[in-house]
């Protein structure tokens, strides 16, 4: 942390862990402001925001950033990429393949399409490309070309027949991982425009960040590894970050 007196943002405050943590380190003076677009998020932080009135919360996409906070204003920014343990487990969601649920997808229920809506009207070529653009998928032509053919049978409206319908045209499946797991998060990626996300908030940050100040960034996914090294290298505004 640089300084107990600063100012800091949660990018992705999910579940409320680091945000406590964070606030755990921060003096009386101190400030945290956590985004999240999930309304499950939004339901937590209102039980920290009556503990601790140096919390605040915007329940909306961390790329409207730059829309709560003054240019060289923050301490440090967390970015804790992808999606959370409880969004996973609860079919309801449709992020998962392992139990049958609503093929939505999307981090706010209420905004955009859902994975659904989206695999009812898309081509074949744009299925096609985002699987094989945000899920590098070796059998990305085979995939969407089944999906469009089962889908003028039936409409697909569960994770467990779009996983059905990924497993049957896979023709090689990787060692311990299901057939299905590139193309949902291809999928998921591209119903809340992640990787957009990511690139249009780092320009943010780094306007936002006084001298001195701190970006954190957790990724488990390659593309966002390289969105993100690859706009540190570059220095991004013409600023260098600091690289610890």
């Amino acid at each position: 942390m640089v300084s107990s007196n600063g100012a800091y943002v949660d990018g992705t405050f999910g579940g409320g862990g680091h945000s406590q943590h964070i606030l755990k380190r921060l003096s009386p003076n101190g400030a945290l402001m956590a985004f999240d677009r999930d309304p499950a998020a939004q339901a937590i932080a209102s039980d920290l925001i009556r503990k601790d009135n140096r919390f605040a919360f915007k329940a909306t996409k961390f790329s409207r950033l730059s829309l709560y906070v003054q240019p060289r204003s923050l301490h440090g920014v967390l970015l804790d990429l992808g999606i959370s343990s409880p969004q996973i487990d609860d079919p309801a969601r449709g992020f998962s393949f392992s139990r049958s649920g609503p093929l939505d997808m999307r981090m706010d229920p209420h905004d955009g399409e859902s994975a659904a809506e989206w695999l009812a009207v898309a081509s074949e070529r744009d299925i096609s490309d985002v699987l094989r653009k945000f899920g590098e998928e070796r059998f990305a032509r085979r995939i969407a070309k089944a999906i469009v053919k089962e889908r003028s049978s039936e409409p697909i409206f569960t994770t467990r027949r779009l996983a059905e319908i990924i497993s049957a045209a896979n023709p090689s499946w990787e060692h311990n991982k299901h057939p299905a797991t590139r193309s949902f998060l291809a999928i998921r990626l591209h119903i809340n425009q992640e990787l957009k996300e990511l690139s249009d908030v780092l320009e943010q940050i780094v306007i936002s960040l006084a001298d001195g100040g701190r970006l954190v960034v957790i990724s488990f996914h390659s593309l966002e590894d390289r969105i993100v090294k690859r706009f540190i290298r570059a220095g991004g505004l013409g600023r260098k970050l600091p690289a610890g």
